[in-house]
């Protein structure tokens, strides 16, 4: 008996919440890293160049990627407006990301160790993002997701889904997935996120009205 396509395919909802908890996790290891950031070490230039590289490219072009071009364009043929409303948003925020995310960029780039006023603006861009992602995310989770469930139907959540995957395989690519995957475990194991300050940001993720 054949499967349907729609049961073996992955939900697409819920791989780009999957995507949430280990965005959640950097974010975490990134405010480890700003609270030694003045303590210098050598590697803290290239440091500040990994946690742009994973935030540019998991964060922005793998899950906002996949936001922007398939679940966006999904709920605004369903009737969401992109102009204003929780799409509005959320692409704004999506903006706002990628200046700080920018930023580090740019410093990470740099060469030699990096001067006390380079320190401060990882801290200040780094301080920005990290609340700006957190509530981003619960937004998303507890508001925006389950709009969308209600409000796309399933046979175009089916093509959601399939649409997701390719944009998985043919834009990002799994061998490129797995070395962001595999950069974010690095980051976790060097600056281990604060359990107490995780339990805060976890238990929030089922709150309403973020």
């Amino acid at each position: 008996m054949l499967i349907p396509i729609d049961k073996i395919m992955k939900d697409a909802i819920e791989t780009l919440m999957n995507e949430h908890r280990l965005i959640e996790q950097v974010l975490g290891a990134l405010d480890t890293f700003v609270e030694q950031l003045f303590t210098p070490v050598p590697e803290d230039r290239r440091q500040v160049g990994q946690f742009a590289w994973f935030f540019r490219h998991f964060a922005d072009h793998c899950h906002h990627g996949k936001e922007e071009k398939e679940l966006f364009v999904q709920m605004n043929r369903c009737g969401f407006p992109m102009e204003y409303g929780p799409l509005g948003v959320m692409l704004a925020e999506h903006g706002e990301g990628r200046e700080h995310v920018g930023a580090l960029a740019e410093i990470g780039r740099g060469t030699g160790p990096l001067s006390l006023p380079e320190r401060e603006a990882v801290a200040e861009h780094a301080r920005a993002l990290i609340p700006l992602l957190r509530a981003h995310i619960q937004k998303e989770d507890n508001i925006l997701y389950p709009m969308a469930r209600q409000g796309i139907p399933p046979a175009e959540i089916a093509r959601l889904n399939e649409s997701c995957e390719v944009f998985d395989r043919e834009v990002m690519g799994a061998g490129e997935i797995q070395r962001l995957k595999a950069l974010a475990s690095e980051l976790l194991v060097n600056f281990p996120p604060d359990a107490e300050k995780m339990a805060v940001v976890t238990g929030c993720a089922g709150c309403r009205g973020h």
